[in-house]
């Protein structure tokens, strides 16, 4: 059984990584912002085969994410494997729209927190001789485009450089470093993005009804994976273009269910 650590996993698929790797019996280590979020996704998930516990950590503060790490390890015994979920979307805006400080919002959280997260998580596993790292990626990271992503884009997009630079940097350990790239999920952030753009969401609803998927169906895939990967440089990845081909031409013939209902849309 594995011991795993996910950051930014008291919503989304960060839990829902968290609930399947405790359904399987692994030991888990969530974290969020506030004790009192931690306390409602722990509520959430249940009772498991495996633990789950939590420790309230701003990821942009590198001492924070260092003290996740300890209180791991003193939990745990070690961390085998690591993962860098926290990230934020705002996705209405283009570029010259995007307020400051939701800007800065996004910068710190998506970059900072996944660089910390990495250098803190590298140097324990190193010291301990063994683990994996997965850093979570998403649009525009592989440089596509889609409106209203521009900032959020551009810090995944640099965060895909990143892990390359990782993975390349240590080659030469006994670490697996890799990525994740879920897809098109419906969490509780696309909702909210949805939800402040309806009329541009509703324009596009029968495309996102065909490509997005719930985190109840896609994390099982993502932590099978992840518990398989044994090769640094391995990208993860649920929603590939043969998947997306099939789903369009599929949609030609028969009508999808409406995804979104059941998340007031």
């Amino acid at each position: 059984m594995a011991n795993v650590v996910i950051t930014g996993s008291t919503k989304g698929i960060g839990r829902g990584l968290a609930a399947e790797f405790a359904r399987l019996g692994h030991k888990v280590m969530i974290a969020g912002r506030s004790q009192q979020a931690i306390d409602e996704a722990i509520a959430k998930i249940g009772s498991q085969p495996g633990t789950v516990t939590g420790r309230p950590c701003e990821v942009s503060e590198k001492e924070q994410v260092q003290a996740l790490w300890d209180a791991a390890v003193a939990e745990f015994g070690s961390v085998d494997i690591w993962i860098n979920n926290a990230g934020l979307a705002r996705t209405v805006w283009p570029i010259l729209e995007t307020p400051d400080e939701e800007i800065q919002a996004m910068v710190t959280t998506n970059m900072f927190g996944t660089i910390f997260g990495s250098k803190v998580a590298i140097n324990g596993m190193k010291a301990q001789g063994h683990g994996k790292l997965f850093n979570m990626l998403g649009g525009g990271s592989d440089g596509e485009f889609f409106p209203g992503i521009g900032i959020y884009g551009t810090t995944k997009r640099g965060l895909n450089y990143f892990t390359d630079a990782l993975i390349k940097e240590n080659k030469d350990t006994p670490l697996v470093i890799g990525k994740i790239r879920p897809g098109m999920v419906i969490t509780e952030a696309v909702v909210r993005e949805a939800k402040a753009d309806l009329d541009n969401f509703n324009k596009n609803r029968k495309t996102m009804n065909n490509l997005c998927d719930t985190v109840e169906t896609v994390s099982p895939y993502l932590v099978e994976q992840i518990l398989n990967t044994e090769k640094s440089g391995t990208k993860i990845r649920w929603l590939t273009g043969g998947k997306i081909a099939k789903r369009m031409m599929l949609s030609r013939f028969r009508n999808q269910p409406d995804k979104f209902e059941a998340f007031g849309l």
